[in-house]
């Protein structure tokens, strides 16, 4: 995968995982606030329906006392039964609801009016028990004569026929010794409940929808930056590689007229002088003049020079001591070969090597090949060290002088002055090392540096 490639996938990934991580946290926080609301509502709406059950029950005991206290004889008998019958046959009439009623029981569990169940008044009641098995009757009747109360039952609902949980309320009327009460089913509990999901749900898909649009708007942001990114280093990549084409370019043509110019100042030359001494010699044999053997020998000895210029050259190209014997023997033979040319004293220090790969001999010696030519043609130094070692932490390289220095970035910056340093530093970091250079007038140091995985 390319680099650019891992980092747009770097920048997305995050982001993504981001909106992931934020939609579930709003899910589970609206969970957890439809919950809040629905523990928050249910007291309060169950409160409400109590207020209103004990409201129901008063009101209908209210209109048995006012039955009773009219129909009471003088001689305080009890209630007649036509006063009982009546306020049965109104208890029966005080319907608000098509499942809300009152119902009436005796202290022994008799139904005494059931407005929806007529089938069972006038039968007991008391072992009737609910689906979960509690004795619906006796808690009814035992909370009627603790001073009344709530009972939570299961119940037959009418309007659908199935059993559905109940809270009825229940007071004494000791009087006629009857038990009174009403109920209201808890359905709506459960309906506030659909309806607090139901908002709750609209509201996390709305947040959804709007934290699902500012993270598309964020992706296509992170896109479009990628993009141009890319674009960007496109053409950067592209202008790079059209410089250093440009550098190639000069640099084999730089080569070429410094090897052409070899050949035509040095070896044609030679060459030329060798063909009219030649003659010359030629001429005087056939004379019969004596100095001839002279004339020959000085021809030999140009062809000797002609031929060491030829070697040298071949030398400058690649070394026969870099194939023969190694880099060391021919980073010697080169600094030795300098400080003969030049003048400098050459200090050099080189490790016994063990075998590298080919590539590996050949950049470090084109490196310092490189750097002592450039000590040559600018720097005028006196002195020149040079230094191989080699150890667990890999190959260095550090050649140094006490010449005039340089700008280092201006030289960089400069196409054709700057292409040996950026060769020099190209063939070192393509096999994974450093290259490094400081100058200042009066010193310059090159410090090359390979890893040992770059030599096995």
């Amino acid at each position: 995968m390319r680099l650019r490639s891992m980092v747009l996938l770097l920048a997305v990934m995050p982001l993504v995982l981001a909106i992931v991580a934020v939609v579930w946290v709003v899910r589970q926080q609206s969970d957890q606030l439809a919950e809040a609301q629905m523990a928050a509502m249910q007291p309060i709406l169950l409160q409400a329906r109590k207020d209103e059950l004990q409201h129901f029950v008063q009101v209908g005991r209210r209109a048995l006392l006012h039955l009773y206290e009219n129909s009471r004889p003088s001689e305080k008998a009890g209630p007649d039964p036509a006063a009982r019958r009546e306020a049965l046959e109104l208890l029966r009439r005080m319907d608000f609801g098509n499942d809300n009623y009152f119902f009436v029981y005796d202290l022994q569990g008799n139904s005494l009016m059931h407005p929806r169940l007529a089938e069972l008044e006038g039968r007991s009641q008391w072992e009737l028990r609910d689906s979960t098995g509690a004795p619906m009757i006796q808690q009814l009747i035992h909370q009627a004569q603790a001073g009344g109360g709530f009972v939570d039952y299961m119940w037959n609902r009418p309007s659908t026929g199935r059993e559905e949980r109940k809270l009825g309320y229940v007071e004494l009327v000791p009087e006629w010794g009857w038990v009174i009460g009403t109920g209201l089913y808890l359905d709506h509990l459960q309906e506030a409940q659909v309806l607090i999901t139901q908002s709750t749900g609209v509201a996390v898909q709305k947040t959804r929808n709007q934290i699902l649009f500012i993270a598309s708007a964020a992706l296509l942001l992170v896109a479009a930056g990628g993009l141009a990114l890319n674009i960007y280093e496109q053409r950067a990549a592209d202008s790079k590689l059209r410089a250093m084409a440009q550098k190639v370019v000069h640099s084999q043509e730089d080569e070429r007229s410094r090897v052409a110019r070899e050949l035509h100042d040095g070896i044609s030359q030679l060459l030329l002088s060798v063909k009219f001494v030649c003659e010359s010699a030629l001429l005087q044999i056939e004379r019969g003049k004596p100095e001839a053997a002279q004339t020959l020998k000085h021809g030999i000895g140009l062809v000797q020079g002609a031929m060491r210029d030829v070697r040298r050259i071949s030398h400058n190209l690649r070394p026969t001591l870099l194939d023969d014997l190694g880099l060391a023997s021919a980073l010697v033979q080169t600094a030795d070969e300098f400080g003969a040319r030049t003048g400098a004293a050459v200090k050099t220090q080189v490790d016994d090597l063990p075998p590298m790969p080919e590539a590996v001999a050949t950049a470090m010696f084109r490196v310092a090949q490189e750097a002592l030519a450039n000590v040559e043609k600018h720097a005028g130094a006196q002195h020149v060290w040079l230094q191989l070692r080699h150890g667990e932490t890999g190959l260095t390289l550090l050649l140094g002088d006490d010449g005039r220095g340089f700008d280092v970035d201006a030289t960089l910056r400069e196409v054709r002055a700057g292409l040996g340093l950026t060769n020099m530093r190209e063939r070192i970091e393509m096999l994974g090392g450093r290259f490094q250079i400081e100058s200042a007038p009066g010193s310059t140091q090159l410090t090359v540096w390979l890893p040992p995985s770059a030599l096995k």
